[in-house]
């Protein structure tokens, strides 16, 4: 439920029809809709159609926490940028001038929370064991698929927050998508079983569900990494093996 295939990899090269045209029109920069359903998050909605969370929400006037309900039709925006205008200030009555206060010594402070969430990820760990049997693609596959048994671990590749879990963003089957910082997410595709839920904190490592074959053909973990909602190649920040 990105251009040409937002899909992990459920066996078809493609996207279906309908989800291909509405993320053409995205890319093309027209107005495009989505109506919100039972279960789906703002996260899970900007990774469906390719977009950076915070552009998404900027454009329907949603603040954090992100918090949208069934029904609810999101403009979705083509652009990082795209915002409504901020309504203009209104006026101010003008503030005494306050008399100089004695001269302090400046506290220590520690990195804002805004720093703390745009910091890097200090290292990313492979989510699980196997074979990477499909590489990344940026046009058509947008992560890599690692093999092994059903049941298999998998496991978070840094310390996040769970911001999707469930099965409603086609192609994916059983998905996780993790919050890593402002910049970073990581979705694992294709479990048998999730062990963790929506909002919940994650520890670099902790395993957070089991390998399986959901919305495909084969045992396979489907992984993606994405830096402000664009696919990137995982296997350029994971360690080499």
């Amino acid at each position: 439920m990105l251009p040409l295939c937002l899909l992990a990899c459920s066996g078809a090269p493609q996207a279906p029809v309908e989800v291909r045209r509405g993320e053409q029109a995205v890319q093309r920069g027209r107005a495009a809709n989505h109506t919100v359903l039972a279960g789906e998050t703002l996260y899970a909605i900007a990774w469906r159609y390719g977009l950076d969370y915070r552009s998404l929400a900027r454009a329907n006037s949603i603040a954090p926490p992100y918090t949208i309900y069934p029904g609810q039709k999101l403009v979705l925006a083509s652009k990082p940028g795209v915002a409504r205008a901020a309504p203009a200030p209104k006026p101010t009555a003008k503030a005494p001038v306050a008399k100089p206060a004695p001269a302090k010594s400046a506290p220590v402070t520690k990195p804002s929370s805004s720093q703390a969430a745009t910091a890097p990820v200090a290292a990313w760990l492979w989510p699980a064991e196997g074979k990477v049997v499909r590489n990344f693609s940026g046009t058509v596959h947008k992560g890599i698929d690692i093999d092994g048994k059903a049941g298999d671990k998998v496991r978070a590749t840094a310390a996040g927050k769970v911001v999707y879990a469930g099965n409603g963003i086609v192609g994916y089957g059983n998905l996780l998508i993790v919050k890593h910082n402002e910049v970073y997410l990581s979705a694992y595709g294709h479990n048998r079983r999730l062990l963790v839920s929506e909002g919940e904190t994650v520890k670099a490592g902790q395993r957070i569900a089991e390998k399986g074959s959901s919305a495909t053909n084969s045992v396979k973990l489907h992984f993606e990494i994405r830096r402000e909602g664009k696919p990137v190649d995982p296997k350029r920040l994971l360690p080499k093996r």
